[in-house]
């Protein structure tokens, strides 16, 4: 029992999946992370653009008069 319990704490073998699982999760977290900040940054230009234009629609005069 004693040399199966060292053996068990000794294997490596399933060590680099769960390296990989903790790098895939971080960079899922990284990514939403920084897609949710661009998207508040889009809003915010965004409305800056829209609250620069003018609010009443220009006059486009019909040809022939």
């Amino acid at each position: 029992m004693m040399k199966w319990l060292v053996r068990f704490v000794r294997d490596e073998e399933g060590q680099d999946l769960v390296e990989y699982a903790f790098l895939l999760v971080f960079i899922a977290l990284v990514t939403a992370v920084s897609l949710d900040l661009l998207g508040v940054n889009l809003n915010v230009l965004y409305n800056a653009i829209a609250s620069s234009l003018p609010t009443t629609a220009p006059v486009i005069p019909v040809p022939g008069s």
